[in-house]
């Protein structure tokens, strides 16, 4: 018989993915973070690498640059980020910094909707939970090398 798209691993991992970006756009929203989901991805990847560019984040949140930039233009307009203006391998960059704010406004976010993740999170075995991450990792990095994905 014919395997389907919709039976693959692939599509099942899409879905999931869809489930949870609707659960996060909804918590999100539900408790008036000030920020969308995207936004918080940044300001959290803002606090985990110090000295990014507009390329080097999108590649770490998986945007493209000009989908990137518009979440910059807003957070800066929020006053949750600044650029400043370097030079790097030869070449000048703005540099993007979390402001004081930004890093409160990641701490307020994640306070109000840690409860919510966490009641998802105990309905699954913690080994579970584990394997699952280690599971998708190691088929993100065959998909890499097979794909030759440059992101």
């Amino acid at each position: 018989m014919k395997e389907h798209f919709t039976d693959t691993i692939f599509y099942q991992i899409e879905l999931t993915a869809k489930y949870c970006k609707l659960m996060g756009a909804q918590v999100f929203e539900q408790y008036g973070t000030g920020v969308t989901v995207e936004e918080y991805a940044v300001l959290d990847t803002l606090l985990a690498h110090k000295e990014l560019c507009q390329r080097d984040l999108a590649k770490l949140i998986l945007k493209d640059r000009a989908n990137t930039g518009k979440l910059l233009d807003g957070l800066e307009k929020k006053g949750l980020i600044t650029r400043k203006l370097s030079m790097k391998n030869n070449r000048p960059v703005k540099l993007i910094e979390i402001t004081t704010a930004g890093t409160n406004k990641v701490e307020e976010a994640a306070n109000r909707i840690r409860p919510h993740y966490l009641n998802v999170k105990e309905q699954i075995e913690t080994s579970d939970i584990a394997r699952i991450g280690d599971l998708l990792k190691e088929l993100r990095i065959i998909l890499s090398d097979t794909l030759k994905i440059h992101i």
